[in-house]
């Protein structure tokens, strides 16, 4: 059985980094966007992205951004993989794939099963496919989650992951009904907007990994 990607976003402090370590998260986020509570310049996101180790990938999120500061995000950071949370397009994505060394995802809002099934159409623009709960006044982050079922035995065009409202009290469920190969957390991990538990950090990791047991 594949390993289980778990993805902890919103990263902002040493000590929240630390806990994603040590709970042995398989990737972290830092979201590079000021309207967000978990916003980090470019110079902390790559202080932090610094302290990660081998294997453990760092994620850049960046949303709507136009040609030049997500050249001058990338170069800053140097994340092992970008992830756009915008109205990008697959064109956009896939010639940004074509020409940077970088993982590309793009994260999608599924409200119906209509949505999810024109999401498809970044297959081979981009790296991983990202599901999320439709977009409210920020594009992810809000605790809300999409409906699993729409994912149950859906033939998937590109690799994927789940976000969007997950906890450490939902994310085993979640995995065994969708079969989500990466799970992603923000606001399911914090005590507050953009404040990091790490006791959830760990629950959650802990979760993931036995959903398969």
């Amino acid at each position: 059985m594949p390993e289980q990607l778990i993805k902890i976003c919103g990263i902002s402090t040493p000590e929240a980094l630390d806990a994603a370590i040590a709970a042995g998260a398989s990737h972290v986020g830092f979201v590079h966007y000021e309207p967000s509570p978990r916003h980090v310049s470019l110079e902390l996101a790559r202080s932090l992205s610094e302290r990660v180790p081998d294997p453990m990938k760092t994620v850049l999120l960046l949303v709507n951004q136009e040609a030049e500061p997500t050249a001058r995000a990338l170069a800053a950071v140097q994340p092992d993989i970008v992830q756009f949370h915008g109205r990008e397009t697959p064109e956009w994505c896939a010639a940004l794939k074509t020409h940077t060394p970088f993982e590309i995802w793009k994260a999608v809002g599924v409200k119906d099963a209509g949505t999810l099934e024109r999401a498809q159409r970044f297959a081979g623009a981009v790296d991983r496919i990202l599901y999320d709960a439709p977009a409210g006044k920020l594009p992810g982050g809000q605790g809300l989650a999409l409906d699993w079922s729409l994912l149950a035995g859906f033939e998937h065009k590109a690799p994927w992951g789940l976000a969007g409202g997950l906890t450490p009290d939902n994310v085993g469920e979640a995995i065994r009904l969708t079969g989500a190969p990466l799970v992603d957390t923000s606001s399911g991990v914090e005590s507050a907007p953009g404040t990091k538990d790490v006791d959830k950090i760990r629950a959650f990791c802990q979760a993931a990994r036995e959903a398969h047991l």
